[in-house]
């Protein structure tokens, strides 16, 4: 009953029936919208409870016994568990039999059910009440014919010339016998030992059961409240949202228009971005470099002045000296006219002089500068990225609205936890535990004595084996030592005598003894082993809740127990089999008993959650972006008159023939080398030293007049950023009209399109950010749902009581007592060869009366 007190309270703690709520609320918008990606919440953890029953039984050594009492069970009952015969059974015999109702076809077929399942019992049942009955007849009699002297009740000893090979072997056998009588009662008192040892872990197990129930009767509120309180969560995550409407609302709805709505303007106004910029950086780089020119072009003017005087003096002087008399002997004059080929080398390559004016470029570069193309290109996305700000301003109404709309929900749900008086309810069934605890320990004093009694009478029944034990040894031990074969029957020593009698008075225990033990066994067997078969076995596999969970079984019309007894309505698809899974993968007890079927929290949740007022508010979410101005008229013109300027006019041509030119025509030095490589080979003289001393001239003006100028900063910097700088503005000069143009028919084109037709994409991206902050509210719910099915109220401790319940039932008693009569029936068999054997052992260890008498007056008893 006290369980059922508890569940009652869980259930009421936290859950409702969804007819407490008003039914307009069942048309929840979250059942129809569609579900939008949305930011995972973190709601954190439920408060756990670690219970600390462990429902774990290892008997240790014992275990093994348990193990061959199982076999030894199969074997006398192999037939799996009768489901379906006990199903019947049940349903046919609700109402009790009456009168001649055995008789009935049906009640037969039954009976022989049963009758073919327990044919393995009732045979060795049979067979152990045979013993019982004729055990004691056969022991009478045994004695009736000793006391006539028959049955070996006669004084004397035939001799037999194997006589020592069958003392031998009766003694071995019966020390074996004894042996295994010993194993046997060992097994007994074992048994009998292990129900009193465990009486302290079936305390531990009560108490630590109760204290699990505590915990999940003191944990349960905690956990309700937390869950209930994870809504403001939620609730804080759409009030934040709607605070940034601006940038979340308004950024998809530009980003939307971006991607879809206005490709062309996207793409147009980057790549008028990095088109303008480029030609911007052109010109600037080229006006400095013009300006470098212009500084430059004198210092290379006046070098160039000078360096063309002195090339011509030098070809001058180079000239007279070719015209020498010595020129016109022999080879000589070879070699004087491949020189005079060669004086037309000694000129200037680059003429500076004729480059052209760049004042005016410079100029023109001087007012196209002034205007500033990126800003025009920057007010054009300026005016599309307000759109963030455009919806904040036309939603900021609905802020206020929705967050007193969500206070109310949240106390909605915090009131509906609090609507019974669930702490009063708890601290009742906390006390009922505790004072349930006391009376159980109450009856710990009452079952140790019974406990006692118990042990008491099992030790006495082991103790008739142990009699019969301690006169089979000490007749075997008296009689082993006593014995001298040297003697004849009637001359027997006092302790050979002893021993024989002590064997006998083992046969008589045994006779008295065996058939009180048969009957112990007889029942301890039909009973303990029953309840095995019947009870733990199918405990064990689960098999038992199949005919608890049977449909109809209990009445005709209730189809299921379970929720019959616990919510009056038996046509709840609840079962023992299921709930006991639950429970013992420590699932909540709302997914346990199935809850939801009469108290469902989560309809009340999402009535609650998705009210209509909310979804109205949400649904009155609008923006409307007429007006938009992506590029005002003056921006407009600035980017015509940009690209009418006229910079790629400029003769750039003219300069980068000129830079690309050499200094001079030939390489000086080269010149030099080779001048003098040929006045080498003219025969020594004038002729020969003049050409030399031309060669070293033209080295002094490579020297001093090209190198500085060929090595100037200046001037190298004004080559290579002047090429540089007229080769990329080229480029972008005649690309720059189309383009400008493109991009302010893509601006119009795309005004036109946010004017006509942006009113889907504002409706898509609402709808969307609608559903996204439904979608918080979503994962509320499902987060509830899922903490009551896995996390709320874990039921672990009900079936921790089952797997207690079977632990100390089967394991510690039911076990203990089939193991009890296990070595005990072993035993009563084998006082049977122990009674044949200690018989006709004693025949060799007592004293006879008369002995066989020989013609030749010997003896051999050898």
């Amino acid at each position: 009953m006290w369980w059922k007190v508890g569940l009652v309270l869980v259930m009421c703690s936290g859950l409702t029936s969804s007819e407490a709520r008003e039914e307009h609320r069942d048309s929840s918008p979250r059942n129809t919208m569609l579900r939008a990606p949305v930011e995972r919440l973190d709601f954190g953890f439920v408060p756990s409870v670690v219970y600390e029953t462990h429902a774990f039984y290892e008997p240790g050594p014992i275990g093994i016994v348990f193990q061959m009492v199982h076999a030894f069970l199969y074997v006398v009952q192999p037939n799996p568990f009768p489901k379906d015969l006990i199903v019947k059974m049940v349903q046919q015999n609700m109402g009790g039999i009456k009168g001649d109702d055995y008789k009935k076809p049906e009640n037969v077929v039954l009976l022989l059910q049963a009758i073919y399942y327990e044919l393995g019992f009732i045979v060795l049942s049979v067979l152990g009440l045979v013993f019982v009955l004729f055990m004691p007849v056969v022991g009478l009699f045994f004695c009736v014919c000793r006391c006539c002297e028959n049955c070996g009740g006669e004084m004397h000893q035939r001799q037999k010339k194997n006589g020592d090979c069958l003392k031998g072997f009766y003694m071995a056998t019966l020390i074996a016998t004894s042996v295994f009588l010993a194993v046997g009662v060992t097994i007994a008192y074992a048994a009998n030992q292990n129900i009193t040892n465990q009486i302290k872990s079936t305390r531990r197990l009560v108490s630590s059961n109760i204290r699990d129930l505590k915990s999940f009767a003191n944990y349960t509120p905690v956990q309700i409240d937390y869950v209930s309180a994870q809504y403001t969560t939620a609730k804080n995550k759409v009030l934040s949202d709607l605070d940034n409407i601006g940038n979340l609302l308004g950024g998809q709805i530009h980003n939307q228009l971006e991607r879809e709505v206005v490709p062309a303007l996207d793409n147009a106004l980057r790549m008028t971005a990095v088109k303008v910029e480029g030609a911007v950086k052109a010109m600037r780089e080229t006006k400095e470099s013009l300006e470098s020119v212009t500084t430059t072009l004198e210092i290379l003017q006046e070098g160039t002045g000078r360096l063309q005087i002195s090339l011509q003096s030098e070809r001058a002087s180079l000239s007279n000296t070719l015209n020498d008399p010595a020129c016109s002997n022999g080879d000589v004059t070879h070699t004087c006219n491949t020189i005079r080929g060669t004086l037309s080398q000694l000129a200037l390559s680059a003429n500076f002089h004729g480059l052209p004016d760049v004042e005016a470029p410079l100029a023109n570069l001087d007012a196209v500068l002034k205007t500033d193309l990126s800003n025009i290109v920057q007010k054009g996305y300026s005016s599309f990225n307000n759109t963030p700000r455009l919806v904040r301003e036309q939603t900021k109404e609905i802020l206020s609205e929705v967050k007193g709309l969500l206070d109310k929900s949240g106390g909605e749900i915090v009131a509906f936890t609090k609507m019974f008086p669930v702490e009063p309810a708890l601290e009742n069934f906390t006390k009922f535990l505790t004072e349930s605890q006391k009376n159980i320990e109450a009856y710990y004093p009452q079952i140790d004595q019974l406990d006692f009694y118990r042990w008491i009478g099992c030790v006495v029944i082991c103790c008739m084996v142990v009699l019969v034990l301690t006169f089979n040894f000490l007749g075997l031990l008296c009689g082993s030592c006593g014995y001298d074969k040297n003697t004849t029957p009637t001359t027997r020593g006092c302790l050979s005598n002893t021993g024989g009698n002590l064997l006998m008075a083992s046969v008589g225990f045994s006779f008295i003894f065996s058939w009180l033990l048969m009957g112990v066994v007889v029942t301890s067997f039909i009973v303990g082993g029953n309840v095995e078969k019947l009870v733990c076995e199918p405990l064990a596999n689960r098999q038992i809740f199949k005919i608890i969970d049977t449909p109809y079984m209990v009445h005709p019309a209730k189809k299921n127990f379970l929720p019959g007894m616990l919510f009056q309505d038996p046509n709840i698809d609840l079962t023992m089999g299921s709930m006991y899974r639950d429970c013992y993968e420590n699932h909540g007890l709302y997914s346990a008993l199935q809850l939801e079927t009469s108290f469902n929290f989560n309809k009340f949740l999402n009535a609650t959650v998705y009210n209509l007022e909310l979804n109205k508010i949400f649904n009155s979410v609008s923006v409307d972006l007429q007006g938009m101005l992506l590029l005002e008229q003056e921006g407009k013109d600035n980017l015509i008159d940009f690209a009418n300027t006229g910079v790629g006019e400029i003769d750039y041509q003219a300069y980068l023939t000129e830079v690309n030119k050499g200094v001079t025509v030939v390489d000086l030095l080269s010149y030099a080398n080779e001048l003098e490589a040929q006045a080498d080979q003219l025969p020594r003289g004038a002729l020969e030293n003049a050409l030399k001393g031309h060669a070293s001239s033209i080295r002094q003006i490579h020297k001093e007049q090209v190198v500085p100028m060929e090595q100037a900063t200046k001037f190298v910097k004004a080559r290579g950023t002047l090429s540089q700088s007229i080769k990329l503005l080229q480029k972008t000069s005649r690309e720059l009209p189309i383009k400008v143009t493109n991009v302010l028919n893509a601006i119009e084109a795309a005004e036109y399109l946010i004017a006509n037709n942006a009113s889907h994409v504002v409706k898509q991206e609402a709808d969307k950010f609608i559903k996204k902050l439904l979608g918080y509210f979503s994962q509320y719910t499902e987060w509830v749902k899922h903490s009551l099915e896995m996390e709320v109220a874990q039921c672990k401790p009900i079936s921790n009581i089952i797997d207690s319940l079977e632990i100390v039932g089967c394991s510690f008693i039911v076990d203990s007592v089939n193991t009890f009569w296990f070595g005990l029936g072993g035993c009563c068999l084998l006082l049977i060869p122990s009674i044949i054997l200690s018989v006709k052992l004693a025949k060799f260890y007592r004293r006879m009366d008369t002995e066989d008498v020989f013609d030749d007056g010997g003896e051999n008893w050898n």
